[in-house]
């Protein structure tokens, strides 16, 4: 076989210059020969012999054996490594060419070559896109749309195919798209589909279309939200695998369309849109995967605090509690994340927090302290920070919750899950800044928390070393007594000189570290420390900062720290 194969190529060489019709042709079919065999070494040989270049001049219109041709190509783009080799060899502006082809097996070879050029590869897709190649697709779909020939079928799925290699992963070919009309053709072509196959082929090229979102506007205006809702319709009841598949993809699609501002909030219509009602009528049906999308699709509406303020006005708190206590038990993890999810971004607007709070939902958020599932854990717990921001009373409810403060502090050890963990320091520091309560503090020591707010105060990230850093000050203001064995062995005092020092500590740092200097004055044992470290020197240098409040709590400091040496 080897042997033949070199004889083949080398033949090749040579009629394909003085295109001698026969020959070639039994070339052409000897080498489709040797790909069905063994695509991949077939494919070495043809790269190392140099014929790829020879292609572009059998790839004319006036060629007979154009169609072999692109049949061949398609078959090496198959392998990752030939896909640069075929645009370097100039073989995509001719196969784009021959997509004005009126053949149909032309058509369907050519489709094939490009769509597996384009599989994968950046630079397949942008020979594409600068010869033109998707707008030439985008119209054929159009003229399939109309006629209903069996062998169009075929062209069908190529076609699809290739858009969908063509636009996957690729930003700039979906701007491109959003110039076009392809949004209108394809909700038109998918209307026309009965066939499950043919369906789940669009969808597929609609997916990674619809995450530009100028093309999600589109497609709400093309009407695919209504095909993707009666598809819903029918296919909830249904046990079959096909109607199952379809049900989530149709659903998935939905809340994909949800996630651009301006796709959102026209289906929304100040909540009196028909599509936003039908995807309340989700949450509390029977099928789990309805139940997940209509979450995530409040979630999505929940972007805007007057999206936020009219759905808890509007009763949809209480339709979201009732779903996630209809998972409390071995519950399906997806659900309870998108229904926490959907809460938390209701809890936002400061109006909707105690509407939200007397409706119980911390009471019904905190069923969930015993999931094991990080996801689950990170969005109870962001949930529970938006529900108390600026709520004494719930601060302080929550922060002498012994069971809750135990599971905190065990969270903020979660090593490997670093949001859960960031998110759980996050929780117990606002509990003592929104409460300002002694019982919230002494709750926290006698759990082991105190270690925790003081690792928080180095935090990269400022906002959490601030957010530390204050709740430390009312500990060391309020309950100064009850904390001090912990603010010790926490090294507290060291941290506190080590932000101090470090120029890249950002102004409110060095501001708050300085106030809780001032204030662990009234411990012998922390004072003792701040003595032994040469605070002074530090806070002397801070007086000339070039921020007015840094300066002037620098000048407060030194004049504490010298009336207490």
């Amino acid at each position: 076989m080897a042997d033949n194969l070199s004889d083949t190529l080398k033949k090749l060489k040579i009629t394909a210059v003085d295109k001698t019709e026969d020959s070639l042709e039994g070339c052409l079919d000897c080498l489709l020969q040797a790909l069905a065999q063994n695509n991949t070494e077939t494919s070495e040989k043809i790269q190392a012999s140099g014929i790829l270049q020879l292609f572009a001049s059998l790839l004319t219109p006036q060629s007979s054996c154009k169609a072999k041709v692109a049949n061949i190509i398609a078959e090496v783009a198959k392998n990752e490594f030939m896909r640069i080799p075929c645009v370097d060899a100039g073989l995509i502006s001719p196969l784009v060419q021959l997509l004005n082809s009126k053949d149909q097996e032309v058509l369907l070879q050519t489709g094939r070559a490009l769509g597996n050029i384009c599989y994968d590869s950046h630079e397949g897709r942008s020979a594409v896109d600068q010869a033109g190649g998707a707008q030439i697709v985008i119209d054929h779909l159009r003229s399939l749309c109309s006629i209903t020939d069996p062998a169009n079928e075929k062209l069908l799925t190529v076609f699809c195919g290739m858009l969908m290699n063509y636009s996957n992963e690729n930003e700039s070919s979906k701007e491109q798209f959003a110039s076009t009309n392809i949004a209108e053709e394809l909700v038109k072509l998918f209307k026309k589909q009965i066939e499950h196959d043919k369906r789940e082929m669009i969808f597929e090229v609609l997916a990674p279309l619809a995450e530009n979102d100028a093309i999600k506007l589109q497609l709400v205006e093309a009407g695919l939200v209504e095909c993707l809702l009666e598809i819903v319709q029918q296919k909830v009841d249904s046990d079959k695998e096909d109607d199952i598949t379809e049900l989530k993809t149709g659903s998935d699609l939905m809340v994909l369309l949800l996630l651009g501002d301006e796709s959102m909030q026209k289906l929304f219509e100040g909540g009196k849109g028909s599509v936003f009602q039908r995807v309340l009528s989700w949450i509390p049906s029977n099928n789990h995967q309805l139940q997940l999308a209509g979450a995530l699709a409040i979630a999505n509406f929940a972007r805007n605090d007057a999206n936020c303020i009219h759905m808890v006005d509007n009763g949809i708190v209480e339709k979201l509690m009732d779903l996630l206590d209809r998972h409390v038990e071995d519950g399906n993890v997806t659900v309870q994340h998108a229904a926490l999810s959907a809460l938390r971004n209701l809890a936002i607007p400061v109006i909707n927090k105690a509407k939200m709070l007397s409706a119980g939902v911390t009471e019904a958020v905190l069923k969930f302290l015993k999931s094991e599932m990080p996801p689950v854990q990170f969005k109870l717990l962001g949930t529970l920070r938006m529900l108390i921001d600026a709520q004494a009373e719930a601060a302080e409810q929550l922060g002498k919750n012994v069971k809750l403060v135990e599971r905190l502090v065990e969270w903020c050890e979660a090593k490997d899950h670093a949001g859960v963990m960031g998110e759980s320091n996050r929780l117990l520091s606002a509990l003592i800044r929104h409460s300002k309560s002694k019982d919230v503090i002494k709750t926290i020591v006698q759990s082991g928390g105190i270690k925790h707010l003081v690792t928080m105060a180095t935090s990269e990230h400022v906002i959490m070393q601030n957010e530390a850093l204050v709740a430390l000050a009312l500990i060391a203001a309020l309950e100064l007594g009850t904390a001090e064995k912990d603010l010790e062995s926490a090294k507290l005092v060291q941290i506190l000189h080590r932000l101090l020092a470090d120029e890249r500590s950002a102004p409110e740092i060095k501001y708050n570290s300085m106030v809780l200097i001032c204030a662990l004055m009234g411990s012998e044992c922390l004072h003792k420390e701040v003595q032994d470290l040469a605070f002074l020197d530090v806070v002397s240098k801070l007086r000339s900062h070039e921020n007015k409040s840094v300066a002037q709590q620098a000048s407060l400091t030194e004049q504490r720290l010298t009336v207490e040496s």
